[in-house]
């Protein structure tokens, strides 16, 4: 498959393309993207990325942002950050990708675990993934051609401890790898309208 993954040198990126490297042929994409570069908060700058790399199979977002403040202390300025990217920034990416996505094709989002299992200080973050969760549900019976669209909800993962583990108390890291298969699960399946989680 030609598959196209957002956020290729990310941690979870990262992870996903270790995992379908050898059998796919993956177009890495992000801010620097080794093959293509793309702005997920900037529509225009997504649809030039999909004029620029034509028809694919599949689309993995492994990207977006969302910041981490007490809600006493969440701003409508501060929460924009995950409304842009986590939440809009993977919407647009499907809108906007429906007609380069072969028949038969997917699309995988990712939101998170703080959705189901909240934590302090996480409620922006919960919002956003949230409401991906809410739109895979939903397109999945409206996409068309035999298109799919399935949601990872992963838990912290062991690689991002150092820098996220003080927000996850008491949470049971799972390593990168193992999150990585729930992508590979998306795109070589058949299923649609799903949220895979990963604990």
């Amino acid at each position: 498959m030609r598959i196209l993954l957002v956020g290729a040198s990310g941690t979870i990126g990262s992870a996903v393309y270790e995992r379908l490297k050898d059998e796919h042929d993956i177009l890495c994409a992000g801010r620097n993207g080794r093959d293509v570069q793309v702005d997920m908060m900037d529509e225009n700058s997504i649809r030039q990325m999909y004029e620029k790399i034509g028809r694919v199979d599949a689309v993995i977002a492994a990207s977006g942002s969302a910041g981490f403040a007490p809600l006493t202390e969440l701003t409508p300025e501060k929460n924009q950050t995950a409304i842009n990217s986590k939440m809009k920034g993977q919407i647009n990416l499907v809108l906007l990708g429906i007609p380069y996505v072969n028949d038969g094709g997917s699309f995988t989002l990712t939101s998170g675990v703080m959705m189901d299992d909240p934590i302090p200080q996480g409620t922006s973050a919960a919002m956003a993934n949230g409401a991906v969760k809410g739109f895979v549900t939903s397109a999945a019976i409206e996409l068309p051609r035999g298109i799919r669209i399935n949601n990872i909800s992963p838990n912290l993962l062991t690689e991002s401890v150092g820098k996220l583990g003080g927000f996850f108390r008491g949470f049971d890291p799972v390593p990168g790898a193992k999150v990585a298969l729930a992508y590979q699960k998306s795109v070589e399946g058949r299923q649609t309208g799903q949220t895979y989680e990963v604990y």
